[in-house]
């Protein structure tokens, strides 16, 4: 064998793909690691299975033609099947040994690329590098070039990992595939189907076939995915090799780490959370160590995960595959995938035990579950609940509701509630405080109209199941009580305030910290109706005993500061209210953050405070930055941000800047009415501001009527002896006498 020539024309490649895209760089560094010469020189191209190895080997085999003589390509998935390639080799080479037993042949296979040079050898999907050990150590000479999934153990060989698809490229991918058959194929959505794929070749090829062969449309095939994943997993075209589906890749992958049974396990368990960064401390009350390490380590050896100290990450379509039931496969069981469900909900549930989602201090905590705790419940139906998914949904729907994030609060409320139902049944005091916790989230969205009636209703229950004096309660009067305050129904926000405290007080005591929130909250509805003389001390009392009974950085404690920088600003007290609002906004932005909705709304009201003291200069720009900001962090249509956009009209207003307050609040009114309805107190306030700059432009004929409807308004929801039922009129009575 040794003196047998390498003949050209006795390539063995697999046939080249016209639909290979991309990979420029993957293959100029192959071409870099192999470009050495004299003894062997070695890559392994390692990745997930699917991700194209092989057919970067192939391309890469076929633009090189011409630098190698031959080219030869072994399937290396067992050591048999190395042993039969270096055979074929052999007999290839010197047809005469075509009769000799199979080990002959092999052995000259060996000695032949052991003699020669100038030969480039792929060893395809070979599943460990101990298997062409043997190989290696006697072939000094040549090129090979192994694709393999496992990316570790090549001690002293050159590795290539290779990824993804970039999304530009993948869409080319699914594309060229569909359109080789069908030219005026709809590809509208192509993106999206190759981005919930993960940009997995092997997945965009088998889902490109389909889409050509059954003329769907991406966004058809998606929905099937969605409907019938199991199935999707497993389908091919007409001709299709049912062994290269995704499905058949993971299964074989798995097989081959069935030596370790706690893989299978963790990859389910990982399969419920986001696909990025998972921190590996979540795992550690699962899974018992050093089992778990080791089977981290095989998971990533195998690309089935990636792994560093200390996150895990998984690839989405190996997620999908893990979560989906399939009877036939011993790995994918429907009750081994539901007890990891179940076990991820609990093991983010302990994660989150113990937390307060007001304490700044706990927020990292929320911040590491959040993406985790979502993926969990995105993936799993409602009608599915366990008791931790519901305590995971509450506890998230608390953490964003004060984080801004009031749609996904409702959203996660609304799950839990009706899930806490289903499983506790309606008056467990679980689903009230659900349902009280939506009543807040509503609440925070400025939609009044659903949460005060869900609060009434909720009482009437708590009061009936729990008795009047349960804290949980007086928790729900208090937070009626404020619900009725943001309507600006002070007639009975405040008789609720009032006999709340006293109760609270009696059944906790004047220092529980539920009775410094009732205090708080009467104080602010006393300066809401203009009894300064009542709310200014009792704001005081809150913030000293705050700050002795909490701490001076709880949030309790800078609202407290917050409220009494207020209530010096209703007093005209500009010289203590400016000064406290700017050490207040210090030390939010230092403790909350700059764009937690507290920290903004201290920056709002430094803004009103600056243009109240007539310093217009330090007003309006604060207050363009402030709603930019709100706009951002909360979007145009929360009420805050209404607020924010109403405030700064009324600034340009004062600076006589007709020309931008005008439109402006024509623009807040408009929403609001779209927003919060015709009847609620802001727009009744809108419609007010935006008189009165008519009034300042000298528009008479549009400000007057525009009073006198808002005025009829005002009597009627808000009643005659409210502050701006007074002011409209007021306003009205100055410009009829002067008329006259």
């Amino acid at each position: 064998m040794e003196s047998i020539p390498a003949t050209p024309g006795l390539d063995r490649i697999p046939a080249g793909s016209e639909l290979f895209v991309g990979r420029t760089n993957e293959l100029e560094r192959l071409d870099a690691a192999v470009a050495g010469s004299g003894r062997a020189v070695v890559v392994t191209v390692h990745g997930l299975g699917g991700v194209g190895k092989s057919a970067l080997a192939a391309r890469f085999a076929h633009l090189h033609t011409d630098r190698y003589t031959p080219v030869w390509w072994i399937t290396a998935d067992s050591p048999s099947a190395i042993d039969t390639g270096l055979a074929d080799l052999a007999t290839t080479l010197a047809p005469q040994v075509a009769s000799a037993p199979l080990e002959q042949r092999t052995e000259l296979g060996v000695r032949w690329l052991a003699t020669h040079d100038r030969w480039l050898l792929v060893l395809d999907n070979l599943t460990t590098p101990a298997d062409a050990a043997g190989l290696m150590e006697r072939v000094r000479t040549g090129t090979i070039v192994i694709t393999s999934r496992q990316g570790t153990g090549w001690q002293g060989i050159a590795t290539i990992p290779l990824d993804v698809l970039p999304a530009e490229e993948a869409v080319e991918l699914l594309t060229r595939i569909v359109r080789a058959e069908r030219p005026d194929a709809d590809l509208t959505d192509a993106d999206r189907l190759c981005e919930e794929l993960g940009w997995l070749p092997l997945a965009i090829e088998q889902a490109g076939a389909y889409l050509a062969q059954n003329r769907i449309t991406p966004l058809a095939y998606l929905d099937l995915l969605r409907r019938y994943p199991a199935r999707m997993f497993t389908a091919t075209a007409e001709g299709g090799d049912a062994q290269r589906t995704m499905a058949r890749v993971w299964h074989v992958t798995l097989d081959r780490l069935a030596d370790t049974p706690l893989a299978g396990r963790v990859l389910r368990h990982l399969a419920w959370y986001a696909p990025d960064a998972i921190p590996r401390t979540l795992l550690a009350g699962v899974f018992d160590e050093p089992d778990l390490s080791e089977a981290l380590g095989r998971l990533a050896a195998y690309s089935m995960i990636t792994l560093t100290g200390d996150t895990i990450g998984v690839h989405r379509l190996v997620q999908a595959l893990t979560r989906t039931p399939d009877p036939t496969d011993p790995h994918r069981q429907p009750t081994d995938i539901a007890h990891a469900r179940d076990t991820t909900a609990t093991a983010l549930t302990t994660a989150l035990t113990g937390t307060d989602p007001r304490l700044p201090a706990d927020w990292p905590v929320f911040q590491t579950v959040l993406p985790h705790a979502r993926a969990l419940l995105d993936h799993t139906h409602p009608d599915t609940d366990t008791e931790p998914l519901c305590r995971l949904a509450n506890d998230l729907g608390v953490y964003l509701d004060g984080q801004g994030d009031t749609t996904t609060a409702i959203t996660l409320h609304t799950r839990a509630a009706h899930s806490h139902q289903r499983l506790r049944g309606p008056d467990h005091p679980d689903t009230l405080a659900s349902r009280h916790n939506l009543a807040g989230a509503y609440e925070s969205a400025g939609d009044l109209g659903r949460a005060i009636p869900l609060y009434e209703a909720v009482l009437a229950d708590v009061e009936r199941v729990l008795g009047p004096d349960h804290p949980s309660t007086l928790a729900s009067r208090n937070n009626l009580a404020y619900a009725y305050h943001a309507a600006g129904d002070l007639g009975r926000a405040i008789p609720l305030f009032e006999a709340v405290l006293a109760d609270v007080e009696r059944v906790l005591g004047p220092d529980h910290p539920d009775s410094l929130i009732s205090r708080n909250n009467l104080a602010g509805a006393y300066e809401s109706a203009g009894d300064l003389e009542r709310a200014i001390p009792l704001h005081e009392a809150v913030l000293a005993d705050r700050q002795w009974l909490l701490d001076p950085d709880h949030p309790d404690t800078l609202t407290s500061r917050h409220n009494l920088a207020s209530a010096y600003e209703s007093a005209g007290d500009l010289e203590r209210a400016i000064p406290l609002y700017e050490a207040v906004l210090a030390d939010r932005q230092r403790v909350l953050g700059p764009d937690h909705p507290s920290t903004l709304a201290s920056r709002h009201n430094l803004a009103g405070a600056y243009e109240s003291a007539g310093d217009l200069e330090r007003a309006i720009p604060l207050h363009e930055e402030t709603l930019a900001d709100y706009e951002r962090v909360l979007g145009t249509d929360h009420p805050s941000t209404l607020i924010s956009r109403n405030n700064l009209a009324y600034a340009y207003h004062a600076a006589g800047d007709l020309g931008r307050a005008i439109p402006l609040y024509e623009a807040v009114l408009a929403d609001r009415q779209r927003v919060l309805g015709p009847d609620h107190p802001s727009t009744l306030a809108s419609r007010h501001n935006l008189a009165g700059a008519y009034e300042s432009a000298g528009d008479l004929e549009r400000a007057i009527p525009l009073y006198e409807a808002v005025l009829v308004d005002a009597e009627q929801v808000l009643g005659p002896d409210h502050h701006l039922t007074r002011t409209i009129r007021s306003i009205l009575d100055a410009m009829t006498s002067g008329h006259d």
